[in-house]
């Protein structure tokens, strides 16, 4: 699982490298934005059902970096280090042809959610013999149904979640600035859908790497990439990590770079605590990340602390007698620009 979210940083007037980063914000007509600084995590999911999502990369996004950039290079580190080949799943901002392309040599498999917007091309028709070789075959618009032809493969089932669907699957189309990548795309219409935006009725799905598997078990593998979403709320809400208002973005790494520990922390307690729900809370057989912490108290009473206890230090000798002070510097929102094309 891979994705990217912000630390919020709107009144950090002196704080070098920020950004404005994308932020839902429930007040309608409000752009979804915020200053601050972005963080792009690569995260694994252990289990097919649950809330859990483990971190092995969480590093901030620079001002001079790019999420889908950064989201590539991480992808490339972690799929590097494991001996298996990996299955990432992305959302759909990654779902476009820059990203295909940085990761083309990816030891691994992607899938990833298209925008509905987007226009592909089939693969080209045999080559006639005359003139250049064609790159592109014919147009294949997501919003144009009568674009897509026969599909290479149906499948009509029930979920007890989503209703009853229906899933198609198309192979060999690519992006126009990514023609060397084969995608297997796939549509999964809920059928007992409204159609709004809350309630969609169809999403689009691109599969990259090797065949994939069956349909029956394709398309349920997306949904388990909102763990990530599980994870960013119990990192900033559970583990406090924006809490802490720090003043250089070095600090801000350091204290992030505790978040993917506290985590593994958590996770290896998971089978040694008991549910210790509050009054208000029903009792849980498999325990979320949250409810795992909440029971850690126990586990830190048994084991202790090598922190001493704190001395009284006397009076603070104050600010040097002629030293003098300087305000600190107020720096300027860092504004990413869209290469030309």
């Amino acid at each position: 699982m891979g994705d990217h979210t912000a630390w919020p940083r709107p009144a950090a007037y002196t704080l070098r490298e920020r950004t404005i980063e994308h932020q839902p914000t429930p007040i309608p007509g409000a752009k979804p934005i915020t200053v601050g600084q972005g963080y792009s995590t690569i995260a694994w999911v252990p289990e097919a059902q649950g809330s859990w999502a483990l971190p092995l990369l969480h590093e901030r996004i620079a001002s001079h970096e790019k999420p889908v950039a950064k989201a590539a290079q991480q992808l490339k580190h972690v799929c590097g280090r494991i001996p298996e080949r990996c299955l990432a799943v992305l959302d759909a901002e990654y779902g476009c042809a820059p990203f295909v392309q940085q990761i083309a040599d990816l030891p691994g498999e992607v899938l990833m959610r298209l925008r509905p917007n987007l226009c592909l091309f089939c693969a080209p028709l045999p080559y006639a013999g005359r003139g250049r070789p064609a790159v592109h075959g014919r147009k294949f618009k997501l919003k144009d149904a009568g674009t897509w032809g026969k599909p290479t493969a149906t499948l009509e089932a029930t979920d007890p979640d989503l209703g009853p669907v229906q899933v198609s699957l198309w192979a060999d189309l690519h992006f126009r600035k990514a023609a060397r990548q084969s995608l297997w795309v796939m549509r999964l219409e809920r059928l007992q859908a409204r159609g709004t935006r809350r309630d969609q009725r169809a999403v689009w799905l691109a599969w990259l790497g090797q065949p994939p598997p069956p349909l029956t078990e394709c398309w349920k593998v997306y949904f388990r990439r909102f763990a990530g979403d599980h994870w960013y709320r119990f990192a900033k809400q559970s583990l406090q990590w924006t809490v802490p208002r720090l003043k250089t973005p070095e600090q801000a790494e350091r204290w992030s770079d505790l978040m993917p520990f506290l985590t593994w922390q958590v996770w290896l307690a998971r089978a040694v605590v008991a549910d210790r729900p509050l009054p208000w809370q029903k009792k849980q057989v498999a325990l979320s990340p949250g409810r795992v912490r909440q029971s850690l108290g126990a586990i830190w009473m048994q084991v202790g602390t090598p922190a001493r206890l704190p001395k009284p230090r006397g009076k603070s000798p104050g600010w040097p007698t002629g030293r003098e002070r300087q305000r600190p510097q107020r720096l300027a929102i860092v504004k990413k620009r869209r290469r030309p094309n």
